[in-house]
């Protein structure tokens, strides 16, 4: 049993995309920049209140980020705790660049395989987010965690267990949600992108 009573392999994992911000509606790569939430971002995520609400979280955790942490008040769980490992990707030299004007000097990049120079490596953001899912499997229970597009990718792979490089193949939009969870005690990804 986990410390809160769970069996090993039960619970459930929410991710939570922060809202729209002037830099992801154009296609920016936004790690360590704080950008505020546009007028759409705030009103997608009031609307994600309404289908939290309804679902009990034994906890819920954060992004140090600003557009994560309003997402997660503007969603009703204002007082989310902040964790350092669900943090954007830091895409150093790259930030603020979009991936066609990276493909320009470097064709076929991708975040996943290749990582950022001045940024963090795919490994180091395995790392990372294998830190939140043994936290999340030590704590059991249903969580969620605001975030970002790429990091939460990346944490849905580890989650099953797989490379990060598998997350270039799970797009996820601002706002949306996904949920972690497992099948007969397998790690599975029960909803992705809603």
């Amino acid at each position: 049993m986990t410390p809160t009573g769970q069996e090993p392999g039960s619970g459930e994992v929410w991710l939570a995309r922060h809202g729209e911000t002037e830099w992801s509606r154009a296609g920016r790569h936004t790690g360590v920049t704080d950008r505020p939430l546009t007028e759409t971002g705030e009103q997608r995520a009031r609307a994600l209140a309404g289908r939290l609400s309804r679902v009990r979280f034994d906890l819920v955790l954060t992004s140090p980020r600003q557009r994560a942490r309003r997402t997660a008040a503007l969603a009703g769980f204002p007082d989310a705790q902040v964790d350092p490992d669900l943090a954007e990707w830091a895409y150093g030299d790259y930030e603020g660049q979009t991936s066609e004007q990276i493909h320009e000097t470097w064709p076929g990049w991708t975040i996943f395989a290749d990582g950022a120079p001045g940024g963090e490596t795919p490994d180091e953001m395995t790392q990372r987010v294998d830190r939140v899912v043994a936290a999340c499997r030590e704590h059991g229970g249903r969580m969620l965690l605001f975030g970002h597009g790429h990091c939460l990718r990346a944490l849905a792979t580890r989650w099953i267990g797989q490379p990060v490089l598998l997350g270039a193949h799970l797009p996820l939009e601002t706002g949306r949600l996904s949920v972690l969870g497992y099948d007969r005690g397998i790690p599975t990804i029960d909803t992705w992108n809603t």
